[in-house]
């Protein structure tokens, strides 16, 4: 289970007690607060706090440049602005903080955006869970033989059941030696911080991470797209749906000039160019990597 009765029953005594406040509120994460979003078998996403909305966006933007801006572009105008033009600083007005729930794997993944506050769950003090994940079936997948970082075919039959029954397998036994080598039950044993080492990297783990927009949309610029790796993938997209609400304005332009825009390179420009004077060109004479070729076409064609 996600969340435990205790944390439920203190999820909905909070959301049963709103207090009166003269901070600016988004409604659109109001609806939001608290409520855990299940990912994966045993996660979760849920907002514990928040700052700030698409007008403080605005506000910031128009301390630094000027009352003037006001008479030349609406809100969302300003935003879409600052968006395509890379003014990053207005958006780090706003921040998130999030309660997440996700297997240490994904969190060794995701800590590498190192531009947030996080603080997680401490095995040296604590006894983990027995909660592991383990993949459905149309997430087992053999290596990508043209990328390196990816996922090809998905198993199937006979060596899709080999391979989770060894995840399984291997994550009880784990577990089991874990519990029976710890200082507990009037056994001398491991202390927790040296026990805890021959856990697997899908136990669960839970953190609290607080982050501005500007960074958050960069994670998810990264995670939430559809080449990021799918146990990450489908964490940023719960996070998408919150932000959608939170910042609409703010949202839409992140989607517009990050996630559906394309970023060129001299050589991408200069083969686009020769292409609409009607010129043939090919990976060969383009001046590109097979690599840099094939994302160009992926887009263009």
């Amino acid at each position: 289970m996600p969340l435990t009765d205790d944390q439920l029953a203190e999820i909905e005594a909070a959301r049963a007690t709103p207090q009166p406040t003269l901070r600016a509120v988004a409604p659109g994460m109001e609806q939001h607060l608290y409520k855990a979003v299940p990912v994966l078998d045993h996660g979760f996403v849920r907002v514990i706090d928040y700052m700030g909305d698409d007008a403080a966006i605005v506000q910031a933007a128009r301390v630094s440049y000027g009352a003037g801006t006001k008479k030349t572009r609406d809100d969302s105008g300003l935003i879409r602005y600052l968006m395509r033009h890379w003014h990053s600083t207005p958006f780090e007005m706003c921040e998130i903080k999030l309660h997440v729930k996700l297997p240490v794997f994904v969190a060794r993944q995701w800590i590498r955006h190192r531009t947030a506050n996080v603080n997680e769950y401490s095995a040296r003090y604590s006894i983990l869970d027995r909660e592991f994940y383990i993949p459905e079936p149309d997430a087992l997948a053999a290596q990508s033989t043209v990328n390196n970082q990816g996922r090809g075919e998905v198993l199937q039959g006979e060596e899709a059941a080999r391979v989770l029954e060894i995840l399984k397998s291997d994550a009880g036994r784990a577990y089991n030696n874990y519990e029976a080598m710890l200082s507990q039950d009037g056994q001398q044993g491991l202390a927790r911080e040296l026990a805890r080492m021959n856990l697997p990297a899908n136990i669960y783990t839970q953190w609290y991470w607080k982050v501005d927009l500007h960074n958050l949309f960069h994670f998810l610029r990264l995670r939430a797209d559809e080449h990021a790796q799918y146990e990450i993938r489908v964490y940023a997209q719960a996070i998408a749906d919150m932000v959608k609400d939170w910042v609409p304005a703010a949202y839409g332009a992140f989607e517009d000039y990050r996630m559906g825009g394309v970023a060129l390179s001299a050589k991408g420009v200069e083969v686009l160019k020769r292409r609409l004077a009607g010129e043939d060109v090919t990976q060969e004479n383009s001046g590109m990597s097979k690599g840099e070729w094939r994302e160009f076409v992926e887009v263009f064609g």
